[in-house]
């Protein structure tokens, strides 16, 4: 053994993890029992699923976890007969702890406050470690089904494993936790029981906790689904809640109802209260878990879009066979009409709680970008989605709707206006908003990424249409409001000069009415992306040569009144096109063409105005 014995180092960063999980992430340190059985009856769940497809790895007639506490050897082992794991599953689940995102999570926790540390349970992959809150050595027995091979990983938690052949009458996982000295409380069976029925008594396997020899059974094995909602308390949804989302907070909302008729099912989802940790970058599938008579078939099915991703939960069907595959799955109408019923109830549950505006902001700032790709993607749903959307405003404090703004639109107003950048709180303070607020209008301020896409597929909301202001001509003149001050300028040598001088950089030069105190700002075609589309797609490398800006003056500006001068030479009004370029280039969020060169502008002249 000692010759084939493998040892692995944790990286520097997973060892600093796996500190914060042991001595600062569980406020209660029971909450490691809870974390090994659900990950052994998630094991026993999937050789399930694969055995409908390969009988060879099929479960024993009555499958169970056992938990057997030994006083004498101060150790407790949880022994499953799931899928297992193979060497190579070892490395990759229990050597490596939140693979993606473990360095930002791991500062996240160092800043977090203590009161607040439970919220982040579950989130980050990192259950599997609690174990050593409690054992000062974890030793992993694992064979994986279909398999001879057999392997035992152990570690004592201080930044180190070891990985060595061993052996395993069946498939299957043993979970062998060297108590500490001041945990031997969990060694108590009676402890052991209460937590799984605190913890997991939802949990369909039987769990049996060894008392003096024997086997006792520790949980009800109820589907809590399957419960009429006046038997559930809300103390066992918030239970189930944490076990089936792998979360620590309390759910937002809570829907649970059986449809009867053409089709049966069974549905308890959640909504979070909290946003959630992406384990994995770029993850955008709906992970619900659909169940057939009870037994868990797959969190694959897609049962929601991937819009409503967040949403965690079961639905549990009569009407669909227990050997389904996944081919099947795909191709089946029922599932189709699961689908479509279930993202409808959810959509109907956002609408209602949407009415109660300060608990629907709560929900928008966690999911709310999210919520926005169903716009982009969904025709079917897109209205709808449209209806639940929430934005900052230029004219009223907090969220507001698009059925709100248009009630407030101005007498003459014709679309509904939107402002997008990246940051609300910038665009509020952006010249491009001038105009319209001496004309009070109200201008939706969108700071999300996918803000720059989604306007062009709803194109209208409620019978009108939504233009960026920053694209094409905004005429303002039909709208009423407070007048424009003083003179303009005649611009008609000025505006072909400044477009013959920065051809290469703007595709028009034209007067414009949107600005107030800024001399001039940039706009984009009125045909093609809007200015904020331009620039992320300029730093995605994929400039748009011929989709130039404009550049628009406000005609009534004192610089602009110089420019336009007759008498002024061109070279020095050549020089200032360039100046007002970049100033322009600034306002919107950008940098000047040649940060050196624009200093140095900067520098002459405000040298030349302190002589």
């Amino acid at each position: 053994m000692e010759e084939s014995l493998e040892r692995h180092e944790f990286g520097a960063e997973v060892g600093r993890l796996l500190d914060l999980v042991v001595h600062a992430l569980y406020s209660e340190r029971e909450i490691f029992l809870r974390e090994l059985v659900a990950n052994a009856a998630d094991a026993v769940d999937r050789r399930r699923f694969e055995a409908l497809t390969d009988p060879t790895l099929a479960l024993p007639a009555e499958p169970r976890l056992r938990i057997l506490p030994d006083k004498a050897a101060r150790s407790i082992t949880i022994s499953d007969s799931g899928i297992g794991m193979a060497k190579a599953d070892l490395t990759a689940h229990l050597g490596t702890i939140a693979r993606s995102g473990t360095l930002a999570f791991a500062k996240s926790l160092a800043d977090t406050p203590a009161a607040e540390k439970p919220s982040l349970i579950g989130q980050f992959g990192v259950g599997f470690y609690s174990a050593f809150m409690v054992a000062e050595r974890v030793e992993v027995t694992s064979r994986r089904a279909g398999s001879e091979e057999a392997w035992v990983w152990a570690s004592e938690g201080q930044g180190a494993y070891t990985l060595a052949p061993t052996s395993r009458a069946e498939p299957g996982t043993d979970i062998v936790l060297h108590i500490k000295a001041d945990a031997e409380e969990f060694l108590e069976p009676s402890r052991l029981q209460a937590i799984i029925r605190k913890w997991a008594d939802h949990i369909t396997i039987p769990i049996t906790v060894a008392r003096d020899g024997v086997d006792e059974p520790a949980n009800e094995g109820t589907a809590l689904w399957r419960k009429a909602k006046s038997e559930v308390t809300e103390e066992q949804y918030k239970a189930f809640y944490h076990h089936v989302a792998h979360a620590f907070d309390s759910p937002w909302a809570t829907l649970h109802w059986r449809a009867e008729g053409v089709m049966e099912f069974t549905a308890l989802l959640f909504i979070p209260g909290m946003k959630p940790f992406q384990a994995v970058e770029g993850e955008r599938d709906s992970r619900l878990r659909l169940h057939v008579r009870r037994m868990f078939i797959t969190e694959s099915a897609a049962l929601l879009p991937p819009f409503l991703r967040f949403v965690h939960g079961v639905v549990d069907t009569e009407d669909l066979p227990l050997n389904v595959s996944r081919e099947m799955l795909q191709a089946t109408p029922v599932l189709a009409r699961i689908r479509k019923a279930v993202t409808n109830r959810v959509l109907s549950e956002l609408k209602t709680q949407s009415k109660d505006a300060e608990r629907y902001a709560s929900f928008w700032e966690n999911f709310g970008p999210v919520l926005k790709e169903g716009v982009w993607e969904d025709a079917e749903h897109r209205q709808d989605v449209a209806a639940l959307l929430r934005f900052r405003s230029s004219s009223v404090a907090g969220w507001t709707s698009l059925a709100d703004y248009v009630a407030r639109m101005k007498p003459g107003q014709e679309a509904i206006y939107i402002l997008v950048g990246e940051d609300p709180a910038a665009l509020a303070k952006s010249p491009q908003l001038e105009g319209f607020r001496a004309k009070g209008v109200e201008v939706l301020l969108l700071g999300d990424s996918i803000d720059a896409f989604w306007p062009e597929r709803l194109a209208m909301f409620d019978a009108k249409p939504i233009r960026s202001i920053t694209q094409g001509i905004v005429d303002l003149s039909k709208i009423e409001g407070a007048a424009m001050e003083g003179e303009a300028a005649d611009l008609e040598r000025l505006l072909p000069l400044l477009k013959e001088m920065l051809k290469d950089h703007i595709s028009d030069a034209r007067a414009t009415e949107r600005l107030v105190e800024s001399a001039a700002v940039l706009a984009a075609p009125q045909y093609g992306p809007d200015l904020q589309m331009s620039r992320m797609m300029r730093r995605a490398g994929r400039d748009t040569p011929g989709l130039l800006p404009v550049l628009e003056v406000n005609p009534r500006h004192s610089l602009i009144r110089r420019l336009a001068e007759p008498s002024l030479p061109e070279a020095e009004l050549a020089e200032t096109a360039g100046v007002l370029l970049d100033l322009a280039l600034i306002q919107d969020g950008d940098g000047p063409r040649d940060p050196a060169a624009f200093a140095r502008r900067v520098a002459a002249a405000l040298a030349l105005g302190a002589g």
